[in-house]
């Protein structure tokens, strides 16, 4: 029977803002950039990118993995952390924002776990930067060993040995090396770990109710961090039987996932997922070790225990293991102030907030917002009713959303795409909708600010590849050919900078279909506003035959075809529903009018 989660909280939609807080007041030597909710950063104290003369490191992703990221900002490890909301990876502004707060003339260096949607945030925060004139770059860490090596394009995730990656690449930036070298180390560091996650439990999202899926007596065998489910649910076993298993799957020579072999020095890292006591975490260190040099034939010069990178309150442990050798040593000895390394603190405090820098161009008031037409043309009007008809849409399919989410992936689809809709309904008084372009622009805005994880930046882009094509044309009021090549453009944009297409089991499932017959029935003759309706049909077609597909990029594709197969793409369903909706308002609003 499914029952609410128990938290030590207040509003679920203030835990992350509130931990920041509970942080810095912690730790004096951390600051956040005064920017709540919307830009959560955590950033060194003693760091300005006014002054700073070295490499600045930077990570992030979602919350739920405390203490990573926010708790390994300091000197030696990482300047600044960019905090999503729950296992939603963060948004452009905030990247953004974090690498102008602590980013100097020698540069940064992002360092992603290889998920979807950071590759896609990090990855445009750090073209937007460097377009500002920063150097940036950027390396993806991907150290999961649970699973074959991924169809499609998704890749290997990226798991606790991240944080190992962060002490080398911090460590390189603090003793005053260049932007590239900095960079070749944390890429070198990458290659070098992997990484295997045991759960007895599923973690339970703030606010939402706590899954089932692992019954009693069971466990399950490489997890990812967000819940979804592993490689395969098992008897429980005791820990010695389950050691063994892990460290197997991490060295196996038939993957060959880290180039370690026998004679090899290595580092292990044993890390917590949230709510394994102590205790736990030490017998699995202690097995670990003496089967490591028994049975393996490795050296173990460094054991790191504890809880670096959880999953809320997930209950289990992840194994990490790093090839080692005098360089990655020295790197991880080198001297830290990031407080969960661990390490002491000390310093006078200094003030906790500090405010978001701006780009050196920034010229446009905040106040200065668009205003609504005091009047709405025809044009205006359709577009209104078409856009509130969508979000309306999105909002009344939240449940089922995050329902088909729970099975394919972190449960929350239905929430991003709730705040995002949300936004639009809120947003709709300042759109200024006689103008086709600029709406659109200003939608892919809203979305900006509040929809965090892959669909957010998705979409985001989506609506910008929108206004660039309409905003080729030179005549004010925008044709029915003109909405449907802005649909096609930004079909390309999305596959393009996502690298899904059709078949891949996405959103593009719902739109491509959709985009076709939308340009087939126009180039036939039909009335705009029935073509529109009947390409909507085949949205929906699209989105259900997503139930057949193997995923190919996200987190369903780590999902077995089983699963996948007694759900539709959450994704897929979202971009029906808000096209079939707009389809159906918009041919009523036109026969009206």
């Amino acid at each position: 029977m499914a029952f609410q989660g128990k938290k030590l909280i207040n509003d679920p939609n203030d835990v992350v803002t509130e931990f920041i807080e509970g942080l810095v007041e912690t730790y004096p030597d951390l600051q956040y950039l005064d920017g709540f909710p919307e830009i959560k950063v955590v950033v060194r104290a003693d760091v300005s990118s006014a002054t700073y003369d070295k490499v600045a490191v930077i990570s992030g992703g979602g919350s739920g993995h405390e203490p990573a990221h926010a708790g390994f900002v300091g000197e030696g490890m990482l300047t600044a952390a960019i905090c999503g909301d729950v296992f939603a990876s963060p948004p452009v502004d905030s990247i953004v924002a974090g690498i102008r707060a602590v980013t100097g003339t020698k540069g940064c260096l992002l360092i992603v776990k290889n998920y979807t949607g950071d590759r896609l945030n990090f990855g445009l925060a750090a073209e937007q930067a460097k377009s500002e004139g920063y150097k940036v770059e950027m390396v993806i860490v991907g150290d999961d060993c649970a699973l074959p090596p991924p169809r499609g394009i998704a890749g290997r995730r990226g798991l606790a040995g991240t944080i190992l990656v962060h002490k080398v690449a911090g460590a390189a930036a603090a003793a005053g090396l260049p932007l590239a070298d900095v960079a070749a180390e944390a890429k070198n560091a990458s290659q070098l770990v992997g990484t295997m996650g045991v759960a007895l439990s599923v973690c339970t999202l703030p606010g939402q109710v706590t899954s089932d899926r692992l019954g009693p007596g069971k466990m399950e065998l490489g997890l990812g961090i967000h819940g979804e489910p592993g490689a395969a649910v098992v008897d429980l076993q005791p820990v010695d039987v389950v050691i063994s298993h892990v460290l197997e799957q991490i060295l196996s020579a038939e993957t060959q996932y880290v180039p370690i072999t026998r004679g090899s020095r290595v580092v292990l890292l044993i890390n917590g997922l949230g709510a394994t006591p102590v205790m736990e975490l030490m017998i699995a260190a202690g097995k670990a070790v003496p089967k490591l040099q028994l049975e393996h034939g490795l050296a173990v010069d460094k054991v790191y225990t504890g809880s670096f990178m959880t999953s809320l309150d997930m209950a289990g442990f992840s194994i990490s293991i790093m090839k080692a050798d005098q360089a990655i040593l020295q790197r991880l000895d080198a001297p830290t102030k990031a407080p969960s390394w661990p390490v002491g603190v000390d310093g006078v405090r200094p003030p906790a907030k500090i405010p978001i820098p701006v780009p050196p161009s920034y010229s446009r008031k905040i106040a200065e917002d668009p205003i609504r037409p005091e009047e709405l043309n025809v044009h205006g009007l359709i577009l209104e009713a078409g856009i509130e008809a969508a979000a309306k849409a999105v909002i009344n399919l939240k449940d089922s959303l995050n329902e088909w989410d729970g099975k394919v992936g972190d449960g929350d689809c239905g929430s991003t795409m709730f705040r995002g809709a949300t936004a639009i309904l809120d947003d709709m008084k300042y759109y200024p909708l006689n103008d086709a372009a600029e709406t659109v622009n200003e939608i892919g805005s809203s979305i900006r600010r509040v929809m965090g994880g892959t669909s957010g930046i998705i979409y985001d882009i989506f609506c910008k590849a929108a206004y660039a094509k309409l905003k080729e044309s030179t005549v004010s009021v925008v044709t029915p050919k003109q909405w449907a090549d802005a649909l096609e453009a930004s079909i390309a944009a999305v596959s393009k900078y996502g690298g899904a297409s059709a078949g891949y089991r996405t959103m593009l499932d719902a739109l491509i279909p959709a985009s076709a017959v939308l340009q087939e029935r126009l180039n036939a003759g039909d009335d705009p506003s029935t073509a529109f309706v009947l390409s909507s049909e085949a949205a929906l077609s699209g989105a259900e035959s997503t139930r057949d597909m193997q995923a190919q990029a996200g987190r369903s594709s780590y999902i077995s075809a089983e699963i996948l197969a007694s759900v539709p793409d959450p994704g897929a369903m979202a971009a029906a529903a808000w096209y079939r909706a707009a389809a159906l308002a918009i041919k009523d609003k036109c026969q009206a009018l």
